[in-house]
């Protein structure tokens, strides 16, 4: 069984994940950078992402380069991440060499800021579609999608693990938030600023606004995270609205590095930690929110049991990406030495 994954390979892209559990399954797979569709400059990427209809630059040679490798390495399955640089025309021609193609889908494809007609086109052509949103999956299914699946995000166990807080990265925080800085999410970090608290920020577009710049910590790799993570005395999830999230890579992330965490409180959210208390704490409303956060950073004894829960939950959880691609083979229907394979990792 040969496996070729097609999506961004810098670390953190769930390309790398998703490799990373190929390797744990002992699964013979091959990688294909999905950012060579891109245009070189920022300026090209711009005029095709604004003017183009979000259509990567070079799409075309782009399918071209993973059609001429399908047919040297003849994988048995074909999997995509995200909205993967990969039009109609490309994906029927895999299929019809008796490949199964399917897609990750990570992200909401009718989200306005991420709607791509041509992405949007070439959904019905996948064999099975695996979505992190329930929201999703009626979508996907309208569109004509052979096969639809809820699959959530899940953590790589040698890159989201428990980390000193003495770290020298590992600045302390009352509460850390990592993650983009959408319009909905502002008014809730603003509030915890204006309780008094001692916020970190990590991610993109925090440095734009006045009252959140100074918390800033800019861009961060893996280490700097987990670093932040064991030193913040509270992890903060939000999920993104506009995405219809009902959980986010960052749920399972925190969790793994052993974050004392305060979630928005979803279904998703609630299947994965349980109820109030067991594991998290959740809030509804922005009032909420601000409460139990100072509740939290109040409370040490109450932060080392709830991550104590928090880790011994997600440890008798199937919730590693190994997991997720073993589910992910199963559903494809792949049969034979791959599926003795990934019943003894499941076991």
């Amino acid at each position: 069984m040969k496996l070729l994954i097609i999506g961004f390979t810098q670390a953190g892209h769930m390309g790398t994940y998703l490799a990373s559990a190929a390797r744990q399954l002992g699964v013979e797979h091959q990688m294909v950078n999905a950012g060579s569709a891109e245009a070189r400059s920022r300026l090209g990427r711009s005029f095709y992402w604004h003017l183009r209809g979000k259509r990567p630059a070079r799409l075309d040679q782009f399918g071209a380069q993973v059609l001429d490798m399908s047919a040297r390495t003849r994988p048995s399955v074909v999997l995509t991440t995200g909205h993967a640089p990969l039009d109609r025309a490309h994906i029927e021609i895999l299929r019809g060499r008796g490949m199964r193609v399917v897609n990750y889908s990570t992200d909401d494809p009718w989200n306005p800021a991420l709607r791509a007609p041509w992405f949007l086109s070439a959904i019905s052509s996948y064999d099975v579609v695996f979505t992190t949103r329930r929201a999703n999956i009626g979508d996907f299914l309208g569109c004509g999608v052979r096969a639809v699946h809820y699959l959530p995000f899940g953590y790589d166990p040698y890159v989201h693990r428990p980390w000193p807080n003495t770290s020298p990265a590992g600045v302390p925080s009352d509460v850390l938030f990592v993650g983009g800085c959408d319009a909905d999410r502002l008014p809730l970090i603003g509030a915890l600023i204006d309780a008094g608290l001692s916020v970190a920020l990590f991610g993109g577009y925090w440095n734009r606004h006045s009252k959140t710049w100074p918390y800033w910590r800019g861009m961060a790799d893996q280490d700097t995270i987990r670093a932040a993570s064991a030193a913040a005395r509270v992890c903060l999830c939000l999920v993104r609205r506009a995405n219809r999230d009902g959980h986010v890579m960052r749920s399972f992330e925190a969790a793994a590095i052993g974050g004392c965490i305060l979630a928005e409180d979803t279904a998703d959210h609630r299947e994965l930690f349980g109820p109030q208390d067991h594991a998290v704490r959740y809030f509804r409303t922005m009032a909420e929110m601000v409460q139990q956060a100072k509740m939290l950073v109040a409370n040490a004894e109450m932060r080392r049991r709830l991550s104590f829960e928090l880790r011994k939950r997600l440890r008798l959880g199937s919730h590693t990406y190994a997991d997720r691609l073993a589910e992910m083979l199963r559903l494809s229907n792949v049969t034979g030495e791959c599926h003795a394979r990934m019943r003894q990792f499941l076991n």
